[in-house]
C-alpha cells in the first residue's frame, strides 16, 4: 500500500462523515420546504400551481438527471462531480433565499436539483471505492442509508424551528455553511476516483433517460390533482413509457451504453432495486398522510407534528447502521425480507389509528414501520452496489438513487390519491346528510383542511358535526391508503424472499458470476486480468479473445500492485 493509499485508508471514516454531510442537506431539502409553503403564499403571493412547481421542479430535475450524472461521474471523476454539485447546490440555495418572486424561486429550486443530481450518486460511488472491505463497506453504507432516511424526517422540524426565529429564506440559507464545510472537507479527505475503462459518452441514452424519467415523474406528480384519467396525464404516462422502452432497446444494442441493462439479469441487483423502490414508496407515502392526520385530525401545529414524527427518524438512525452486522450473521435475504414484512405490519397497525387521542397508537406503529425500513435500506443498497464492479459505482449509485426518488414520488402520489378517492365520496355523503351548505361540502371535498375552515364559519352545533364527519371520512381514507401500501409491501416481501440471494459474493473489477460478461473490447478492458481470464475461458478462439487478453494484461500491469481503499484512485477528478 502506497503512502497516499495508507493516508486515505486512515481517513476513511472522516471521508464517510463528509459524504454523509453532503447528502444530509439533500435529504432535508426534500421536506424542509413543505413547512414554509404558507409563508411563500404570504410573502411571494405564490399561487397553488406555483407552490406545486416550487416543490416538484426540484424533484423533476433531481431524479431526471441521476442516471446521466452518475454515468458522467464514472467517466470524468466522482470527486469532481461531488465538488461541482455542491457548488451548484450552494449557489442555488443562496439564490433561493434571496429571490423576490415565486417564478424565480421555481427556477432556483430547479437549479438546486441539478446540483443534487451530481452530489448524491457521487457520494455513494465514492463510498464504495473508499471502503473496499465488504464488511466495512456494508457498515459505511448503513450509516449513509441512516442519514438519507432520517434527513427527510428531520426536515419539518428544522424548517419549523427556522421559521419560528427567521424568515422563509432561512430554510435555504442554512444549506450554504454546510456546503462550504463539505467542500473543504471533501478537498482534503476524498480521493479522486473514476472508471478507468469508461466507454465513450452515450448522448442518445442520456437524452432518452432524462426525457423518459421527467415525463413519467411529471405524470405521477400531476395525476393526484388533475386526475389519473386526465388526457394530459395519460399522454405523459404514454410518452414516458414509450421513451423508457426506447431507452432499454438503445442501451441493449449500444456498443457504449450509459446503463448496461444486462445488470438487471442479476437477481441480487434487481431484487434490491425493487426493495429500495417500494420501501421509499411506503415511507414517503405514509409520512405524507400521517403528517396530515397529526395536523388536521389531532390538531398539532406543523412544528409539533414534526417533533411527533421524530421517533421515526431516531429508529431509522439506530437501525440502519446495525442492519449490516445482522446481515453478517443471517444473510441479506433474511434481513431485507424480514424488514419489509415488519414494515408491512407497521403500516397495517397505523391503518387502525383512532379518530381521537390517536398519537400513542400511531407512535408505536411508526416505530415498528421505521424499524422494518431501517433493516431494509442499508442491506438493499449494499446489494445494489456490491453486485456491480466498483468501476461502475456511479451508475449503480445513480440507479439506487433514481429508484428512491421514483419510489417516493409514486408513493406520495398513489397513497395520496387512494386517500382522496376514499375521502371525497364519504365526506360528500356525510355532510349532505347533515344538511351542510353546498359551499361547505365543496370546500370539504377539496381537503380536510378546507372542511375544518369552512366548518368554523357555521353555527356551533353544526360546526362540530361537520368537523367530526370530515375527520371520520379522512381517517377511513387514511386506513384504506395505508392498507394498500402494506399490501404492496407484502408483495415486495415475497419478491425479496424468492429472488434476492441469501448471500452473494461482491462483484469486483473482474466480474460477479451472476453478471453477464461484457462482450466488447471496452467492456473486457475494464475488467482486471483475472476477471478477463474468466470471461475468455468460455470465449471462442479468435482475434477478439487475443486482443482482449492483451488489453487485460496491459490493465493489470498498469494497476499492479493494487491494494487498500484507493484501488480505483486513478486520473484526475
Amino acid at each position: 500500500m502506497t503512502a497516499d493509499e495508507q493516508r486515505l485508508h486512515d481517513r476513511r471514516w472522516w471521508a464517510l462523515a463528509t459524504m454523509c454531510m453532503s447528502i444530509l442537506i439533500l435529504g432535508l431539502d426534500n421536506t424542509i420546504l413543505n413547512i414554509a409553503l404558507p409563508a411563500l403564499v404570504k410573502d411571494l403571493h405564490a399561487s397553488t400551481s406555483q407552490l406545486q412547481w416550487i416543490v416538484d421542479g426540484y424533484t423533476l430535475v433531481f431524479a431526471g438527471l441521476l442516471l446521466t450524472t452518475g454515468s458522467m461521474g464514472d467517466r470524468f471523476g466522482r470527486k469532481g462531480a461531488l465538488t461541482v454539485g455542491l457548488v451548484i447546490f450552494g449557489v442555488g440555495s443562496l439564490a433561493s433565499a434571496l429571490v423576490d418572486s415565486a417564478n424565480a424561486l421555481i427556477f432556483t429550486r430547479a437549479f438546486m436539483g441539478l446540483g443534487a443530481a451530481l452530489v448524491m450518486p457521487a457520494t455513494l460511488s465514492l463510498l464504495t471505492n473508499v471502503f473496499r472491505d465488504p464488511k466495512e463497506r456494508a457498515r459505511a453504507i448503513g450509516a449513509w442509508a441512516a442519514v438519507v432516511g432520517a434527513a427527510s424526517a428531520l426536515g419539518p422540524i428544522v424548517g419549523g424551528f427556522l421559521l419560528q426565529h427567521f424568515w422563509w429564506g432561512s430554510v435555504f440559507l442554512v444549506n450554504v455553511p454546510v456546503v462550504v464545510v463539505a467542500l473543504v472537507a471533501g478537498h482534503l479527505l476524498l480521493p479522486t476516483s473514476r472508471d478507468p475503462g469508461a466507454p465513450r459518452l452515450d448522448p442518445v441514452g442520456a437524452l432518452l433517460s432524462i426525457t423518459g424519467l421527467v415525463a413519467l415523474l411529471w405524470a405521477v406528480i400531476r395525476a393526484p390533482s388533475a386526475g389519473w384519467t386526465n388526457p394530459t396525464v395519460v399522454a405523459a404516462f404514454a410518452i414516458g413509457a414509450v421513451i423508457a422502452v426506447a431507452f432499454i432497446l438503445w442501451e441493449s444494442y449500444s456498443s457504449h451504453p450509459m446503463l448496461d441493462v444486462r445488470f438487471f439479469k442479476n437477481r441480487r441487483f434487481s431484487a434490491a432495486n425493487i426493495a429500495i423502490t417500494l420501501v421509499f414508496f411506503a415511507m414517503l407515502g405514509a409520512s405524507f398522510v400521517i403528517a396530515q392526520y397529526l395536523q388536521t385530525v389531532l390538531g398539532f401545529s406543523p412544528l409539533q407534528a414534526g417533533f411527533r414524527m421524530l421517533p421515526m427518524a431516531i429508529v431509522l438512525l439506530v437501525t440502519a447502521p446495525i442492519a449490516p452486522r445482522i446481515v453478517e450473521r443471517v444473510g441479506t435475504k433474511v434481513v431485507v425480507g424480514s424488514g419489509m414484512g415488519i414494515a408491512a405490519v407497521g403500516l397495517i397497525a397505523a391503518s387502525n389509528v383512532p379518530l381521537t387521542n390517536g398519537y400513542p397508537h400511531l407512535l408505536w406503529s411508526m416505530c415498528l414501520m421505521s424499524f422494518g425500513m431501517g433493516l431494509v435500506m442499508a442491506p438493499a443498497t449494499e446489494s445494489i452496489m456490491g453486485s456491480l464492479p466498483p468501476a461502475k459505482a456511479g451508475v449503480g449509485s445513480a440507479m439506487n438513487d433514481t429508484t428512491r426518488q421514483m419510489g417516493g414520488a409514486v408513493g406520495v402520489a398513489v397513497v395520496g390519491s387512494v386517500l382522496a378517492s376514499s375521502y371525497r365520496p364519504a365526506v360528500t355523503t356525510s355532510l349532505t346528510a347533515l344538511g351542510a351548505p353546498s359551499r361547505v361540502v365543496d370546500a370539504a371535498k377539496e381537503s380536510l383542511g378546507g372542511a375544518v375552515q369552512a366548518a368554523a364559519k357555521l353555527p356551533a352545533p353544526l360546526s362540530h358535526e361537520v368537523t367530526v364527519a370530515a375527520q371520520h371520512a379522512f381517517v377511513d381514507g387514511l386506513s384504506t391508503a395505508l392498507i394498500m401500501a402494506s399490501g404492496i409491501m407484502i408483495v415486495a416481501t415475497i419478491v425479496v424472499f424468492v429472488f434476492l440471494p441469501a448471500r452473494a459474493t461482491d462483484a469486483t473489477d473482474a466480474t460477479d458470476h451472476e453478471l453477464p460478461p461484457e462482450t466488447g473490447l471496452d467492456g473486457l478492458a475494464s475488467l482486471n486480468f483475472a476477471g478477463a481470464e474468466r470471461v475468455l475461458e468460455s470465449a471462442e478462439e479468435g482475434e477478439l479473445a487475443e486482443a482482449a487478453a492483451e488489453r487485460a494484461a496491459e490493465r493489470a500491469s498498469e494497476r499492479a500492485p493494487v491494494a487498500g481503499p484507493a484501488a480505483l484512485v486513478e486520473g484526475p477528478s
